[in-house]
């Protein structure tokens, strides 16, 4: 399809909630090929339709692609199911909608998911590592977070002056 802009911190867009997809919604086929082309052109490991501008509940990852063989996945009304183990993890992450600002993010190593699949079959898996995180970072975007709010207020205000200056 195309590549779409992916919308830049701080757009409004970037903190609302997004509404889920109807069954059978013909608008679903056409923004999963544009989350796709959008991600690998930006080169990045995940990619949520608000970061393109549409709000609604879907984004696309495929965090082998860089490395080894593409595994792109569809998360269609995504649904964390379980928080994951107690083991957290604070790794550096990077956003396309706040480019050149990596930061620190605590997350679960583990979590689990529900989701419908694009031919609307229900899904559910446990992921862990990279994958756990990434499925972590979109959700989020779905539910109108990004990485500055995983960040204690002073830090934040740090990160936020390096990336607007």
């Amino acid at each position: 399809m195309s590549v779409r802009p992916i919308l830049l911190w701080p757009d409004p867009r970037l903190t609302q909630v997004c509404d889920p997809f109807v069954s059978g919604d013909p608008a679903l086929a056409g923004l999963i090929e544009d989350l796709f082309d959008s991600m690998y052109a930006a080169n990045g490991r995940g990619l949520a339709a608000p970061q393109i501008g549409v709000l609604r509940r879907v984004f696309v990852v495929d965090v082998s692609w860089k490395e080894a063989t593409p595994d792109p996945r569809v998360f269609i009304n995504p649904r964390l199911v379980q928080g994951g183990d107690t083991d957290i993890c604070t790794m550096e992450e990077q956003c396309l909608s706040i480019p050149g600002v990596p930061m620190p993010v605590d997350r679960p190593q583990s979590v689990q998911l529900q989701w419908e699949t694009p031919d609307w079959q229900p899904k559910g898996l446990s992921f862990d590592g990279v994958l756990a995180r990434c499925v972590q970072h979109e959700l989020d975007h779905l539910n109108g977070r990004v990485i500055f709010d995983h960040q204690p207020p002073e830090r934040r205000a740090t990160l936020e002056a390096q990336y607007a200056g």
